[in-house]
This record gives structure tokens, C-alpha cells and sequence, in this order.
């Protein structure tokens, strides 16, 4: 039995790793914190697997019994609890992205190997049945040579909590980039590989909301949490980079809002034999041929794969062996985000 604490029960608890820890029978929820109690308590009503609930996260680090936490509280504070529980020796799941830069992220992947304890982060597109079917291809040599991949990820107004904490650089480490991006970044690296970079040349905007009293839109997820009177937005909620790989290029373009009157999230990748577009929130993809010149529609199920992420993470702990979700093969990304920043800050390329 893995007993756990789930510090932090904001969305991400709510909507993902509580509904999926619940369904575990090997798993034990001790605790339940939140700085604001209402929430834990809250979260407790919902999920009576949660046995207790807790204002300062340390109560459960201190409990020998609790061996396992996840830290799903805002970016800025994922390095300091994170560190915090591998130093009081437990295993731990850290939301994305791993922290507010690289830097931070190289001291927690340090911590949790001296602690020799299992550090992963929530990167839970890697446990999608389409991307592993597509990542299938890739290695197995079905899309031949790849030579370029590209994504499209915006929306036409959505910034997310406009004046809180997603808008603010110093608690987010920056805007759609580190939000959004993360994702398509990670499964990039996870499908083809995010080894041998050699060159990155990025731009970001903050255009549409830099007065945010006149910012209008049709719908801000995580509304709860904005504060456009007295709050700051000095993020970006626009993205475009190109990079160079040994093998390959890479391009993509992101946007929280843009006037352009459609949605798109899409990862698209360019093979000799074979190419694949990724549709990314129906967890489905098109594969074309060159040699039958058809198009294949997926056949993966549809899977919940933050139950997948989670309970192959508690098999993780129970065996003491990294999974595909572990920080070590998940850092790179955290590199290119910061590189793709400076290139951004500098209006320059950054040559490796």
C-alpha cells in the first residue's frame, strides 16, 4: 500500500489525480493540504478517500508513514516543495512544468538522486494510447527518415486567469510557452528526441491584453483566479520558434489568444515513408502513406491517461524503477523552454 499526500487541490487535483488515485486500490490518501482550507476540505467531500485534510504541507512530510506526494500547486512552488519532500525522503509526482526555469529544475532532479527517490513530473501525454502508437511508428521505422515536425496550439481568446498568477512571470516562469507549450515540446521529445539541438530562434508577443480592462473574450478558463483591476500580466500569449536538431527541424507556433477565428492543436511530423498528424485533444491522429497513398485513421481506444500516468507512477514507488514520466527523461524540455526565451528576450538565434 502506497500511502500519499496530494499538496495542493486546485484543478489539477481535482479534475485528474484525485479522480485517478481514488480508483487505486494499493493507494492510501493520508492528507489533503491546501493554504486555503476550504479547498482541502472541499476535495475531501468529493473524494472520501481522502482521510485527512491539512493547512501546512510539512505535517505530512513530517509522518513516517506517508512515503509518496504530489506537488500540484502553482509553478513557482514546485521547486521549493518538491525539494522539501525528497529531502524528508519521499517519493514524488511534480505537475509541469518541472519548475520556473532550468536551473531550478537541474537542483530538483539533483535532490531527488541524492535522496535516491523516484522524481516525475506530470507529463501526461506521454501515457496517451495515440502518442505511443505514433511513437511506435517513429522508432519502428513506419514513417522512415523524419526530417520535420510542427505544431499549431492557439486558440482565438483564452487567456487563462488574466491579472493572477498565470499572467504573472514571477509565480508562472512565463506565459503560453511554459503553459501550453510544455506539452507539444515534451511530446517531441518523447516521439522523435530533443537530442543534438544545435540552434533556436523564437519570438514571443504580448499584444492583446497588455491593458487588460479592455481585454475582451468569450471564455477564461480559470477565471476564479484573475485579478484584472489590480493584477499583472507580463507573460507572453504568443509563440513561434524554429529549431535545428542533427536530423531534423522543428517548428511551432502557439497563442492563449489570437484574432484568427479558429482553435487549432495539432503535432504534425514529416517522415520519408510516412507522415502523422497528431490531433491533440481527441487523443487521435492520420497517417499517410506514400506508398498506398491512403490516409489510415487511428484505431487506439480512448484512454483517461492521467489513470494510466498515475497508477503506472505508483507501480514506479512499489518497485523502485523509473518510468517514461521521470524527471531525467523529461529535463531537456525545461532546457529548450529557457533557450527559446532568450532567443525571444535577445531577437537573436541561439547557436548551441
Amino acid at each position: 500500500m502506497v500511502t500519499v499526500a496530494i499538496i495542493g487541490c486546485g484543478r489539477i487535483a481535482n479534475y485528474a489525480h484525485l479522480p485517478a488515485l481514488s480508483k487505486l486500490d494499493n493507494v492510501r490518501i493520508k492528507y489533503a493540504c491546501d493554504i486555503i482550507i476550504e479547498k482541502a476540505n472541499k476535495a475531501k467531500i468529493d473524494f472520501p478517500k481522502i482521510e485527512h485534510t491539512i493547512l501546512d504541507y510539512h505535517e505530512a512530510l513530517n509522518d513516517k508513514e506517508v512515503d509518496t506526494v504530489f506537488v500540484l500547486v502553482p509553478n513557482y512552488e514546485h521547486k521549493r516543495i518538491s525539494i522539501d519532500a525528497l529531502r524528508a525522503g519521499k517519493n514524488v509526482l511534480c505537475e509541469k512544468p518541472i519548475a520556473l526555469n532550468y536551473k531550478d529544475a537541474l537542483e530538483m532532479q539533483k535532490e531527488a538522486q541524492k535522496a535516491n527517490k523516484i522524481l516525475n513530473i506530470g507529463v501526461n501525454n506521454r501515457f496517451n494510447a495515440a502518442v505511443n502508437k505514433i511513437k511506435e511508428y517513429a522508432q519502428g521505422g513506419t514513417l522512415g527518415n523524419i526530417y520535420h515536425v510542427e505544431s499549431h496550439f492557439f486558440t482565438t481568446r483564452s487567456i487563462p486567469g488574466l491579472g493572477g498568477p498565470f499572467t504573472t512571470k514571477e509565480k508562472s516562469g512565463g506565459g503560453v510557452l511554459i503553459d501550453w507549450g510544455v506539452h507539444l515540446l515534451d511530446l517531441v521529445q518523447y516521439i522523435v528526441g530533443h537530442r543534438n539541438l544545435k540552434s533556436v530562434s523564437a519570438s514571443t508577443k504580448s499584444v492583446l491584453a497588455k491593458n487588460m480592462k479592455e481585454y475582451r473574450y468569450g471564455n477564461m478558463w480559470a477565471e476564479d483566479t484573475s485579478d484584472i483591476e489590480h493584477g499583472t500580466n507580463d507573460v507572453e500569449e504568443f509563440v513561434s520558434c524554429f529549431a535545428r536538431y542533427d536530423t531534423y527541424t522543428l517548428s511551432f507556433t502557439g497563442a492563449w489568444a489570437s484574432n484568427i477565428p479558429a482553435d487549432e492543436f495539432y503535432l504534425d511530423i514529416f517522415g520519408s515513408k510516412a507522415g502523422v498528424r497528431l490531433l491533440f485533444n481527441k487523443q487521435t491522429f492520420k497517417i499517410f502513406s506514400s506508398d498506398t497513398l491512403e490516409v489510415k485513421e487511428s484505431d487506439v481506444p480512448f484512454e483517461n491517461h492521467y489513470e494510466i500516468e498515475d497508477k503506472m507512477f505508483i507501480e514506479s514507488v512499489e518497485k523502485g524503477q523509473k518510468n517514461r514520466g521521470h524527471i531525467d527523461e523529461v529535463i531537456d524540455v525545461e532546457q529548450l523552454i529557457d533557450l527559446i526565451y532568450q532567443s525571444a528576450e535577445e531577437e537573436k538565434e541561439i547557436r548551441l
